[in-house]
């Protein structure tokens, strides 16, 4: 049985597994397609595995092989490998699926230029892993009269405020993120290694009902913790080491990521103040992040309450970036940072991670963190941090 008649036979089961009612799709195409019209775009084609996700419901754990959504004021066309016929075929309910033999890439050109034949304006994102050289190579070949064109902001811009259903999915993703952090803090202890406490998070979010996720738990401790985005080795937690956590559970693949910092024994006179700093950063942030404020003014902010430490530990400059459906590599929706020079202003409904991790090169790192959600009067932390270095033991 080829590709093409397995997708004939899987008719009966189309759309069975999606996670969305065709309703919130057909308002995410409609903002998609005006944003187009503005634009003066007749067509855009998206590669990434979240934004294919975003207006399709199309979900898959290989996010490694080409697939394109192309998307026209008429009509939606999905292309994908015959390996993901499957996938495509159950998480969507899109009628125009087409699909070349994942061996042999030269099938990939040919329905692209069938279907964009007479297109003067194509969008792309020319800084979107997912888009291939060959692909944007050979169309500007095989259709000279049509312009590529950077469309890099323009979903982005629609994907930036969440819909009740997707809040509710960042909700769920919240509470199963608590879980899992909690019971990787209850394993940290001297002796354990940061594996044993990544394997206590990781069963839990899973137990809770966390799928795949975007990001493996993290977890570091030590030294180790100085280090950005190192991850557990099997290396053994000393005593008054800190150990940092940082997870994200995917509830139909939304994630709300969560930072923790927990110490294996009493925490020195410098990590409380470190934990403090990370803390009023916290606090300034939701007191300063209200509709009409912008991104840049908010990481203003916070850059006066980070200044005393500025010198002695480092941080990354984005105090906060924006969540929703995502697939792995990473949770980062790109979207949207609370930077300097960011002058974007917040609106209700947009959700941030807010990554608080001041690091002290060669010595040790202490993050912690909530995603939370801007509303009318300001905004309200989604995930429930205890934001203390130690673990109450039970009585």
């Amino acid at each position: 049985m080829d590709h093409s008649t397995y997708r004939r036979q899987l008719e009966p089961l189309a759309g069975s597994e999606c996670v969305f009612p065709e309703t919130e799709f057909e308002h995410r195409r409609r903002a998609v397609r005006e944003a187009m019209q503005a634009s003066a775009l007749e067509a855009v084609l998206l590669t990434a595995p979240a934004d294919i996700f975003y207006l399709t419901g199309y979900s898959t754990f290989e996010v490694s092989v080409h697939a394109a959504l192309l998307v026209t004021p008429e009509r939606l066309t999905l292309q994908v490998p015959s390996i993901e016929v499957g996938p495509a075929v159950t998480t969507t309910r899109i009628d125009d699926i087409c699909s070349y033999r994942w061996e042999n890439l030269d099938e990939v050109i040919e329905p692209l230029v069938e279907r964009l034949a007479g297109v003067a304006r194509l969008g792309v994102d020319p800084w979107q892993g997912g888009l291939r050289q060959g692909v944007t190579t050979e169309l500007a070949r095989r259709l000279p009269g049509m312009a590529l064109v950077d469309a890099g902001s323009l979903l982005a811009g629609v994907k930036i405020v969440k819909s009740a259903l997707e809040l509710d999915c960042l909700a769920a993703s919240a509470r199963i993120t608590g879980a899992g952090i909690a019971a990787a803090a209850d394993a940290v202890a001297a002796g354990a290694t940061d594996s044993d406490i990544a394997a206590a998070g990781a069963q839990a979010l899973h137990e809770a009902g966390s799928e795949f996720m975007s990001m493996q738990p993290i977890v570091v401790g030590g030294v180790s913790s100085s280090v950005g985005h190192l991850n557990h080795r099997r290396r053994p937690i000393a005593a008054d080491e800190p150990v940092f956590m940082e997870f994200g559970s995917a509830w139909n693949r939304y994630t709300a990521p969560m930072m923790r910092t927990v110490v294996a024994g009493r925490p020195s006179a410098r990590m409380q103040e470190v934990f403090d700093t990370c803390r009023r950063l916290h606090d300034t942030l939701l007191s300063v992040m209200r509709p009409g404020r912008t991104f840049d003014s908010a990481a203003r902010a916070a850059e006066q309450v980070l200044a005393p430490l500025s010198e002695a530990a480092y941080f990354s400059g984005v105090f906060g970036y924006t969540v929703g459906g995502q697939f792995p590599p990473s949770w980062v929706e790109g979207s949207g940072f609370i930077a300097r020079g960011q002058q974007q202003e917040f609106v209700p409904d947009m959700v941030f991670h807010l990554p608080l991790c001041l690091r002290l090169p060669g010595q040790w790192g202490i993050g912690c963190s909530d995603t939370v959600r801007i509303t009318a009067e300001g905004a309200e932390p989604l995930t429930a941090n205890p934001w203390s270095l130690t673990v109450e033991s039970p009585a």
